[in-house]
């Protein structure tokens, strides 16, 4: 029979939820079946804990005196630009933002030693962060500089707003070129000398909810190691990509966009890291929790690694020109045994996420629920799934017309 989510609700006020996290709802569906599994568990937790360059945050600084109009000017935070585009005092630090010296003057070219991301995770820890703002003065904002040190809890408000965050499925990326290259996933070795992956596979939000039932805008997720939201469907929200017999995307597909108040995180949760030849990017904790509804939702909570497949995709040509082409398509238990076959050759695995970080992720929500602390919200709206026909699209190359 059915459940509703207030039901479960009601079972985690009375301390008599049954929680689960994804990787032990496996074992619970494969020895008892999806419509068992649907009756005896309530809640299915996820976890995924990895690079999400789509990631920032939204402050707002207070007025100094006297008062200084920094939308319009020039905002850095340890030397790295923040965009002020705003009200006065209302600033977004992305997480892949650099100083303007780092790619020049690094110790080793390329090294992206300190961004975005850093500062995020030296606010969050309790640092101090170095404010340096120039602009224009004006009748009601007179100041036109200002060099102040502040700290998380001098912030007014300060929220983390990722437009991009816990990708449904990912690529496999390999590198066919006589050299090695350095990416975004990560550096690839020359001759299809490694492989490199980015999902917490059986773990991951989104995998668990492949036509996204339950994941919607008003979702209340574990973000940062404190609670957030689903705020929309996040940027390249692809769901109609081809997906296998159980639903499964192969693919990328499905993204969300997600926001909490950084004042409840921590930097365990969210780590500034640097790619080699690439940049900057924040580390990303996240969980959702999946009220199992019904049979298919707990079939669907079921899946393992076994049941998802990822697409190998060169990175040395066919992906930089936009041309996708799939090597092959391997599962993450394939991934995850260190080593996956392509073309006939051997190719050791590396993750780029955490599945142990995953793992505790999913845990701490799990026990979160269990413990009466975190309730489940039903989304005030969903996303769009698979038959909304919704597809990425490429970027308009249409030339401007010449001067004449």
């Amino acid at each position: 029979m059915a459940k509703t989510l207030e039901e479960i609700n009601q079972k985690i006020r009375r301390g008599q939820v049954v929680v689960v996290t994804a990787e032990e709802m496996v074992d619970v569906v494969a020895e008892k079946g999806p419509k068992k599994a649907a009756q005896e568990i309530d809640v299915v937790t996820t976890g995924t804990f990895g690079a999400m360059c789509s990631s920032g945050m939204m402050m707002n600084l207070g007025h100094s005196k006297p008062r200084i109009k920094l939308g319009g000017g020039q905002v850095l935070l340890n030397r790295v630009p923040a965009y002020a585009g705003l009200a006065a005092v209302d600033v977004y630090l992305g997480a892949t933002a650099l100083p303007d010296e780092d790619p020049r003057n690094a110790v080793f070219p390329g090294e992206f030693r300190y961004g975005g991301a850093h500062v995020i995770e030296d606010l969050v820890a309790g640092r101090q962060v170095l404010l340096e703002a120039t602009t224009y003065g004006t009748d009601c904002y007179p100041r036109r500089s200002i060099s102040t040190w502040v700290t998380l809890k001098e912030i007014n408000e300060a929220y983390l707003f990722n437009p991009r965050n816990s990708y449904q499925n990912y690529n496999v990326a390999v590198n066919r070129s006589d050299r090695t290259i350095y990416t975004y996933m990560g550096a690839l070795k020359a001759r299809l000398g490694s492989a490199n992956y980015c999902s917490a596979g059986q773990l991951s939000p989104l995998l668990n909810d492949p036509v996204y039932r339950t994941a919607g805008i008003g979702t209340r997720i574990f973000l940062g190691g404190g609670i957030g939201y689903v705020a929309w469907q996040g940027t390249q929200h692809s769901p109609a990509v081809k997906r296998n017999e159980k639903g499964v995307p192969m693919g990328g597909a499905g993204t969300l966009a997600v926001a909490g108040d950084l004042k409840q995180m921590n930097p365990r949760w969210l780590r500034g890291a640097s790619f080699r030849g690439y940049g900057t990017t924040l580390m990303v904790g996240l969980g959702l929790p999946i009220p199992v509804l019904d049979e298919e939702i707990a079939a669907q909570t079921g899946v393992s690694d076994a049941d998802i497949q990822a697409s190998v995709i060169d990175y040395s040509k066919t992906y930089p020109n936009r041309e996708p082409d799939v090597i092959a398509r391997v599962t993450y238990a394939q991934l995850k045994s260190g080593s996956i076959e392509v073309e006939g050759k051997t190719i050791p695995t590396t993750p780029l996420s955490s599945y142990p970080l995953a793992r505790e992720v999913a845990g701490t929500l799990k026990d979160w629920i269990a413990d009466g602390k975190f309730e489940l919200t039903g989304a005030v709206a969903p996303i769009p799934g698979p038959d909304s026909g919704m597809m990425v699209g490429p970027m308009p190359d249409h030339a401007p017309d010449k001067a004449e």
